[in-house]
């Protein structure tokens, strides 16, 4: 772990590296009694002190355990080959951080994430020197750090000033500017309306701008209706009192003990949380569930009537040279849902995919 993150300050690891190497190279002879070579020593000396004072280099070791310990990194003699998915990603958040790199783009820096953890990331980042561009669904972090808010909507990029709190008083007065607005333009669609279904003759010569400006409106109204997401999850058959029994379940990795003698019983039509710090085996009980890996002791017991159906992290079970339709619908028009059949491509657009966006090859889509 310690060599992935030092990765990301390699460069300063060198200089340090090397200023000391500069520095033993004073003792020998065939340095000291050479004026020309001293002078070269002397030079290089000094240029590899600006980068180490100016990086703060001399402090890297702290800042390295500080950060790591802040973050909730594994230890770090820990091989990355056995980490699970949010140590790994503690592992390159930290690693980033140590680089303080002029910009810094986050996509979801907080997943995985503790509360402490986060806690730490926000005041680092409030007094971070560089800039920083964050992609997140955490409100109370783009709360506490923000100073900006870019909002997205319907393909126009609009800036905010102020953090979350302040983006929703400032978008809330300015969605009912645009209603105002969208009142106005019903009613002139309306009149617009009349006119154009009036017979030809009744129009005169002008009619041509008019019907412009017809389309114009209409455009604009079409815009400013956004899609809503409907999703459609038809009820499942009736479970039985038996859902998923956990009895007596032992699992490790080596000398890493995940569970001992667990023990539970999922309730029907129930929805539970499963939590924990990472590395706990959340998602190794999962699996385990699944039957990908095997358990040291014990079993777990499925209900006769209980399909599970299972997303992983990496949504590996997706492959990304098929297109959206693809993988939802075998390459059938028809889907069953529910005891019924479904439209495929209907379906899909209740998921916010519609038209060309239904042939997309998975491996282009976002997460």
């Amino acid at each position: 772990v310690k060599e992935i993150v030092m990765e990301g300050v390699q460069p300063i690891v060198d200089a340090l590296t090397e200023y000391e190497e500069i520095n033993q190279k004073f003792g020998l002879p065939e340095y000291y009694e050479d004026a020309d070579k001293m002078d070269k020593l002397f030079a290089r000396q000094g240029e590899l002190q600006d980068i180490i004072d100016a990086t703060d280099a001399w402090n890297l070791d702290s800042k390295l355990e500080r950060a790591m310990d802040a973050l909730r990194c594994p230890p770090e003699d820990a091989s990355v080959e056995h980490l699970s998915g949010g140590e790994r990603r503690r592992v390159a958040l930290c690693r980033l951080l140590l680089q303080k790199p002029d910009v810094l783009l986050l996509d979801e820096p907080t997943n995985h994430l503790d509360a402490e953890s986060i806690d730490w990331l926000e005041q680092h980042l409030q007094q971070y020197e560089g800039t920083v561009i964050a992609v997140t669904h955490d409100r109370y972090f783009l709360d506490h750090v923000a100073g900006w808010i870019l909002e997205l909507d319907r393909g126009e990029g609009i800036p905010w000033k102020g953090n979350y709190s302040s983006w929703l008083e400032q978008k809330t007065k300015r969605m009912e500017m645009e209603e105002k607005t969208a009142s106005k333009r019903r009613k002139t669609l309306e009149r617009e309306l009349e006119w154009v279904r009036m017979a030809p003759k009744a129009r005169q010569a002008k009619g041509k701008a008019r019907l412009n400006s017809y389309d114009k409106l209409m455009n604009e109204d079409i815009k400013e209706k956004e899609e809503k997401l409907e999703i459609f999850i038809p009820n499942g058959p009736r479970l039985g009192n038996k859902v998923i029994e956990a009895k007596h379940v032992a699992k490790a990795y080596g000398d890493k003990l995940l569970f001992d003698d667990l023990n539970f019983m999922l309730p029907p039509n129930g929805i539970v949380g499963v939590i924990g710090p990472n590395g706990a085996g959340k998602t190794t009980l999962f699996r385990l569930i699944m039957g990908l890996e095997t358990v040291d002791k014990g079993e777990f017991e499925v209900g006769e009537t209980v399909k599970v159906a299972y997303v992983d992290q990496q949504h590996s079970d997706i492959d990304p040279n098929k297109s959206v339709y693809q993988v939802i619908s075998g390459g059938t028009e028809l889907i069953r849902m529910g005891g019924r059949d479904i439209n495929a491509r209907a379906y899909l657009s209740r998921f916010n995919f519609s038209g060309g966006e239904q042939e997309k090859l998975c491996g282009v889509l976002s997460g």
